[in-house]
């Protein structure tokens, strides 16, 4: 797990208890500054899944695409076995 998703977790839940508090209290700026943290840290979070994803792309390798020859020759024994 990228350490970007776990920053970004914790300011989402801190942004989400200070927006509450701000909801709680009354506070317009609180909330407010609790709603940007909340963003940045669902923004961050999305970075962290990002970057773990292209991680894991360059770790598991692909299989290379049948060339068209290839295709060719398998549906052209598919008909032939269905004949």
């Amino acid at each position: 797990m990228d350490k970007d998703r776990v920053k970004g977790k914790v300011k989402d839940v801190a942004g989400r208890v200070e927006r509450q508090v701000g909801e709680w209290t009354g506070d317009t700026k609180k909330q407010v500054d609790g709603a940007s943290k909340q963003v940045e840290g669902k923004v961050q979070n999305a970075w962290g899944q990002v970057k773990d994803a292209a991680k894991n792309d360059k770790e598991t390798p692909s299989k290379s695409p049948k060339r068209v020859e290839e295709a060719d020759e398998d549906s052209r024994s598919a008909r032939k076995s269905r004949s």
